[in-house]
């Protein structure tokens, strides 16, 4: 990575597609993400909801669409490592991927190998027979290990956290959009809100791993967590010492270095004219410690409640953070 600084960055581009017959819309997105790209300057740039697209004479699915977006900006010779929850190639909607300046050392997927799916038992779910269930994670995180300029090994994780839009329970919802009573739709969100905690929860385990191999990590954990800093998710990933209660752990909390902005620019969605924090860079404290700025591009993010279908723009603002190295 060029210079004294490294720039590490998190950005969900929503649902980036390339459908058949639809290279105008695509083309009206690209020309609005890739100056958005380009500002951001990353060595490591973290991005979520890349979406997998068939490909001629092949069963699996490629991301055509991002190559394509990144065609014609300076990531288009980056390093390009990703994680689906598909068994094979890309899955059509939400894939992780992470571009890097340099070239990963290793890279890998985990889903539910540090915490198995919860057994559940479902107390609206239609039929009885149907209330035996386990809650699996929407998709799997992805980890990537680089070296810095001094040689130091670097962890980054991406990660996209469940939305906390309540998940179907069996016999309760009449369409996708409507339930069937207000028991089976709160169910439904208890569920969803087990599953994003749980997948934190597999991700603080991986960083506990990290911490045990090597006190001094240099980790970062980005990505769009559905949730803000003062939600059980994030809780668990900075594990402030005001929770654990125990210094002799400072060294494993990790820092949400979005709270270094100030309080009027803290904001990486817009819902109805309330600006919330949902897109995260979380740091170890070597790493943070290592961290001169942060940004978050939002002065032009729209009220998600006001878009129209086909608005290129995506409704989450890219965050970036610039470290000495």
């Amino acid at each position: 990575m060029p210079g004294q600084t490294m720039r590490i960055a998190t950005f969900n581009l929503e649902n980036l597609d390339l459908a058949p017959g639809g290279e105008a819309a695509f083309e009206r997105r690209a020309a609005v993400l890739r100056p958005q790209l380009e500002a951001l300057q990353a060595d490591i740039l973290c991005l979520q909801e890349v979406n997998g697209q068939h490909v001629g004479g092949q069963k699996a699915r490629e991301l055509t669409a991002l190559t394509r977006l990144l065609a014609e900006t300076a990531y288009d010779t980056y390093d390009l490592v990703a994680a689906s929850s598909a068994a094979q190639g890309m899955a059509d909607v939400h894939n992780l991927v992470i571009l890097s300046r340099r070239p990963a050392h290793r890279s890998e997927a985990l889903r539910h190998r540090l915490v198995p799916p919860p057994a559940y038992r479902s107390v609206t779910a239609e039929p009885e027979t149907a209330r035996e269930m386990t809650l699996e994670w929407d998709r799997p995180l992805l980890h990537a290990v680089y070296e810095t300029e001094g040689g130091r090994a670097l962890h980054v994780i991406n990660l996209h956290l469940r939305s906390p839009l309540a998940a179907p329970i069996p016999g309760q919802k009449l369409s996708a959009q409507r339930w069937g009573s207000l028991a089976g739709w709160a169910e439904g969100y208890f569920t969803a809100t087990v599953k994003r905690s749980g997948q934190a929860l597999e991700a603080r385990l991986l960083v506990e791993r990290i911490f045990d191999a090597d006190p001094e990590a240099l980790i970062a954990v980005c990505g769009d967590l559905n949730a803000g800093e003062e939600e059980t998710p994030s809780r668990l990933l900075q594990a402030t010492l005001e929770d654990s209660g125990n210094p002799e752990l400072a060294g494993r909390v990790l820092e949400a270095l979005e709270l270094r902005l100030p309080a009027a620019r803290r904001f990486t969605i817009n819902h109805g004219g309330h600006r919330r924090m949902l897109d995260h860079i979380l740091c170890s404290p070597v790493l943070a410690a290592a961290c001169r700025g942060v940004e978050a591009d939002n002065d032009k993010l729209p009220d998600e409640t006001l878009m129209a279908e086909d608005d290129p723009r995506s409704n989450h603002a890219p965050l970036v953070a610039e470290f000495d190295v």
